[in-house]
């Protein structure tokens, strides 16, 4: 997947591409310097369409096989086009029955929604519509002369159809002060009705997807639709400048690398340069454009997926109606000719990392395997190469301190599973031991692929993963319903093509699922063949291996080479032929290597324990407080929504002494970071099984979570906490995991926006040690201070824990005892806590803060411009949290369009509220590689100055859309078990325990007028205000000198030494 890791702005050479396609312009007067691009043309007049609407040319309501607790129902329809479509009609989206189409009007909108707060004693919340599109073209597809094309037409296709050309005459709704609309006509439409969009371009596919408000669903198809049928192809220019991600560098060195002329050998994301410079060397973009939507965007090769709460012939007249008018085409997708390897073998390639890391990546080639997914060899393989158990490769490399990490598979990545071929790959985390080794590694490697040829398949093996498989199946947890669409869409790129019985194979390559797996292909493990895993195993040989090295260099080589999108250093090696014929055939397998044994952590019971009980809803609807004592406060709630044989077990683990001072705060992270390694293996194991552990730290408190099938749940629970008790590190792991630590302290804020979090906290934050502070203080610990320091660490300890899910409560109350049972020691009391003090900016303050990046070759600065609200405590915090919400869900829109659509400062332009330890905010952030952080802070300023004009400016309708548009995001459903435990668990470590706030924030915005919001705005953005508190952190990239802020306005207080500032600071009290 092409992940946008750029940076967009204008530039004087994007004029060439401008009037390649014959643009024209449209500057705003207010910003002439920094102006945005239209590439504009009608692909209309390219062909014509007819006018009527065609039936479905075939359907299917019985042909999808669907887990026994999916209450969906499926239909898959095929247009007269080619167009192949599944129809899902969930019931939970109107679980009232839908109501008549002519009630469905924004105006009764809000009603339904003031009916559903008002349904008596349980929280009533829905679920939304949503809906993707995939189109089986991508970046293989890409013209070698204009690279990144594919991924640059899924950016144009947002910016408007003939039907929508432009916000205003989408919606009618709001009028902002500029006349310069160029916006993204969908997501316009859809953030005014309580949804959103995204899109991603693959290798062989694009995919476009939403969700939305679920009465507001057609609309929202009816525009979507457009993309596919009259779209104006319109976008602003953008210069992208890609960051510096090593797996993105990685990637794109093994795509240089690759053949020439092989698909793989291509700049798949594209930036300015790829463009200008196809330009430049003659080539007629806008011809090669059209020939890509004309070529790939027809009915033949899309795949739709709506999901919606009306009845499935419903959903198909809106279907037929709406993409019918989708250009006809063939069912054939594209096919790319391969000859010879994708790489030469017997070469390994050292790329420069930005961060510290050691990394070995090993890649083996195999055939396309889409035709072979019921036997699913290629994951037995990966389950065995990847296990971390004992005897597994994991275990034995991490034992001689080689390694921290293992993976190995085949990516769920486009050019990983590809028609050309499958790409199997193992990264290994390396210690600076193991970068030593790596020869020695690769042959440790081999001696495992030794073994797993001796032993031959094992069919208990497989028949343990078709087990887990068919469990995750049946009792399959729901997720939000763009993203579901989305992973259907995508499915049915290999599988709907033949959905449909008459669907005619026009090639022997078309590699499809059969219809009635379009869900079910990712779970199951049908067919045993043990001689397709032999088969695969051919190909895990030194003569088609990839060897690609992740590191620092210790000396800079003569030999140093550089990959030319991203200007990434690297250097090629021979592998010496001698160490090749030892891999092809190691002479002897260590004696610590083996295969797993059987997981004891695959459950059996599926029993749902509230069928068998009684309920009063109301009473069941929060968690209830069952134990609350001096060491443990308990709560617990049984599912009774969900009813799969899940659950999740939370705790939060309040340690002596944990924070106080920085070196026993890395004391305590050292100790958890051990604790992790030392119950790896059992964790790993249970993981297989879906009863998955996450142990990590958080102040002083160690959080503790154990979820999923809830059979053996307390078994590992026990497992965990007996370790937990009496463990001590050894001096081996000690060194192994200090230096781990180490490597991520110097890795860490790399990334400018994560930075610039880091830097606001710092400030806004009493008790916070700086990651210079830890780096220093972690070089002395020693061993035996860390053994010193446990025993103290666990002597008293507080505990408040959440049980949800199928437990009854007395099997909550036996875990309570698995605690006291392992952890018989002291409760720690109240005043030992640590607790968290969080600034209270001075009146009308307006501090600012200018650091430099700490990757000196980034150039993107960031500028996070923070307003301090209120405390987040009394009756009226409520009502501040619903006007904050309500503000950024009007306000969001315009900032993105003025300042990145129109001014084109960066690719990240995002507004939200911020609530820092229960303390509210509000936050503007911009990042860009082409300004510096003043310029960017005097933009924002001057956004926020038309503010007011903007909110006076809306209509009493446009409001009560943005309420009910925000209600129905507070009142949409849970959808699944996990998503209900985390809303639960956060009302509780916040200690809030309001388990129903988004019900009561909904109830409150009922009474909420658009002069509340004006005055909210007034009282705490306005700089006239006096409570208007401003924190603005400006991260300085690479290329800008600090130096340029010559003059400060007499208002600003620059913090400079940030000790003396927070010691003369005061703070809140401790509300969490």
């Amino acid at each position: 997947m092409l992940v946008d890791y750029i940076e967009n702005q204008p530039s004087p050479s994007m004029f060439k591409i401008a009037a390649a396609f014959g643009v024209f312009q449209r500057v705003s007067p207010s910003f002439q310097k920094h102006r945005s691009l239209e590439i504009t043309f009608s692909l209309q007049t390219q062909r014509k369409r007819e006018a009527m609407v065609a039936p479905c040319v075939s359907r299917s309501d019985d042909v999808v096989i669907k887990s026994p607790n999916d209450k969906r129902l499926y239909r898959v329809i095929e247009l007269e086009n080619g167009l192949c479509a599944l129809l899902v009609h969930d019931p939970e989206i109107y679980p009232d029955g839908v109501p008549d189409e002519a009630r469905t009007t924004k105006k009764v909108s809000l009603l339904f929604i003031n009916l559903r707060i008002e349904s008596a004693g349980t929280t009533v919340s829905e679920f939304k519509a949503a809906a993707a599109m995939c189109v089986a073209m991508g970046s293989f597809s890409d013209p070698a002369e204009a690279q990144g094309l594919a991924h640059f037409l899924e950016h144009m296709l947002f910016m408007g159809s003939e039907e929508f050309p432009d916000e205003n005459e989408l919606t009618g709704d709001v009028t902002y002060p500029s006349d310069d609309n160029i916006i993204d006509v969908v997501t316009s439409y859809l953030s005014k009705h309580g949804g959103s969009s995204n899109a991603y371009t693959e290798a062989e596919h694009t995919c476009y997807h939403f969700e939305v408000k679920r009465e507001f669903l057609k609309g929202a198809l009816r525009r979507f639709s457009q993309f596919f049928v009259s779209p104006l192809v319109k976008s602003e220019a953008m210069e992208r400048e890609v960051l510096q991600s090593d797996a993105c560098r990685l990637q794109q060195l093994q795509c240089h690398t690759s053949g020439p002329g092989h698909p793989f050998n291509r700049f798949s994301w594209g930036n300015k340069k790829s463009l200008v410079d196809a330009m430049e060397k003659g080539i007629n973009l806008r011809e090669h454009i059209l020939k890509l939507y004309r070529d790939y965007y027809h009915g033949g090769l899309m795949k739709l997926v709506v999901i919606g709460g009306e009845p499935l012939d419903v959903l198909e007249s809106w279907v037929t109606e709406l993409f019918a008018k989708v250009r006809k085409g063939p069912q054939t997708k594209p096919k790319f000719q391969v000859e010879g390897p994708i790489w030469k073998a017997g070469l390994l390639y050292r790329l420069e990392a930005v961060k510290d890391v050691n990394i070995l990546d090993l890649t083996w080639t195999l055939p396309c395997l889409h035709q072979d997914y019921l036997k699913k060899s290629e994951d037995y393989l990966s389950h065995l190469l990847g296990h971390e158990g004992k005897g597994s490769l994991h275990s034995f490399l991490k034992v001689r301190g080689l390694a921290t990490s293992l993976s190995a598979g085949v990516g769920d990545e486009g050019m990983h599973r590809s028609s050309i071929a499958y790409i199997f790959g193992m990264s290994i985390h390396l210690t600076d031991s193991g970068l030593e080794k790596i020869f020695d590694i690769i042959g440790f490697v081999y001696q495992y692929l030794k073994l797993l040829r001796e032993v031959l398949p094992q069919q208990w093996i497989f028949k343990e993963l078709q087990d887990i498989g068919n469990m995750e199946f049946r009792f399959a947890e729901e997720q939000p319903q763009d993203d579901y669409a989305a992973e259907l869409a995508g499915l049915s790129l290999l599988s709907l093509a033949c959905i449909c019985l008459v669907v005619v194979c026009t090639s022997e390559n078309l590699l499809v699922f059969p219809a009635e797996n379009v869900i079910y292909c990712d779970y199951v493990y049908k067919i045993w063949d043990d001689e397709a895993i032999k088969h695969l195993l051919h190909f895990f040989t030194p003569e088609n291996m990839r060897i690609d090295v992740v590191s620092k260099p210790s000396v800079k080589s003569q030999d140093l080479q550089c990959e030319p999108w991203f200007g990434s250093s690297y250097i090629e090696e021979a592998i010496p032929p001698s160490l090749i014929e030892i891999w092809r055939d190691p002479p002897e397998v260590d004696v610590s290597l083996h295969m797993p044994s059987k997981n004891e952590f695959v459950p059996s019971d599926f029993s749902i324990r509230a069928d068998n009980l009684d309920h009063d809803p109301v009473s069941s609807s929060f968690p209830r407080c069952i134990i609350d004592e001096p060491l443990m406060k308990f709560w617990y709630k049984l599912d009774s929504t969900f009813k799969v044989p899940r659950a999740n077990t939370y705790f939060r683990v309040n340690l002596k002494g944990g924070y106080a001072s920085v070196k026993s705060f890395l004391m305590t992270e050292l100790f958890i970071l051990l604790l992790k390694d030392e119950l790896n293996e059992i964790i790993y194991q249970a993981s297989v099984a879906k009863l998955e552990t996450s142990i990590s730290l958080v102040s002083d408190k160690l959080e503790l979570k154990v979820y999923g099938f809830n059979e053996k749940l307390p078994a590992l629970l026990s497992k965990v906490l007996m370790v937990a008790k009496s463990f001590l590190p050894t001096d081996d792991r000690f060194k192994v995991i200090k230096e781990d630590l180490e490597r991520n302290l110097k890795n860490a804020n790399m990334k400018p926006l994560s930075h610039s979090s880091y830097l606001r906290l710092q400030v806004l934050c009493k008790s916070f040690y700086n990651v210079e502070e830890k780096q220093c203080a972690l070089s002395d610990l020693s061993l035996a201070d860390l053994n010193a320091f446990i025993p103290e660490l666990r002597s008293q300890l507080y505990i408040e824990a959440l049980c949800h899910g199928n437990l009854l409560e007395e099997e909550a109350i036996n875990l309570s005892n698995i605690i006291r049972n392992n952890l018989s020691i002291q409760p720690l009391p109240v005043n030992m806590r640590h607790e968290e003090h969080v600034i209270c900016l001075p009146s009308s303050a307006n501090l600012v803060r200018d650091v430099n990046v700490k990757n000196k070759s980034e150039t993107n600065s960031v500028v996070e411009l923070y307003f301090q609200i209120e405390p987040e405590v009394g009756l009226d915090s409520i009502k501040l949290k619903a006007l904050a919400d309500l503000f950024d869900e009007i306000v969001e829109e315009p900032l993105f369009n003025q300042l990145r659509t129109k001014e084109q400062l960066g690719y990240v332009v995002e507004c939200s509220p911020r609530v820092t330890y229960r303390i509210n905010g509000f936050c503007f952030i911009v990042q860009s590689s082409k300004y510096n952080p003043v310029y960017l802070l005097g933009r924002i300023e001057n956004f926020i100055n038309g503010l007011e004009e903007l909110l006076e400016g809306l209509d009493d309708a446009s409001f009560e859309n943005y309420k009910s548009g925000l209600m129905a995001k507070l009142l949409e459903k849970d959808p699944s078990l996990q998503y209900e435990t985390n809303r639960l668990w956060n009302q509780i470590t916040d200690k809030r325990y309001m388990f129903d706030t988004s019900l009561k924030e909904a109830e409150k915005l009922k009474s909420i007028h658009k002069s509340d919001v004006i005055n909210w705005f007034r009282t705490y953005l306005q700089q006239s205000s006096p409570k208007c508190r401003r924190l603005t952190i400006r991260l300085w990239g690479c290329n800008i000198d600090l130096k340029e802020v010559e003059t400060r306005p007499d208002s600003e207080q620059v913090i400079k030494d940030i000790t003396a500032f927070k010691v003369s600071s005061e703070y809140y009290p401790s509300f969490c």
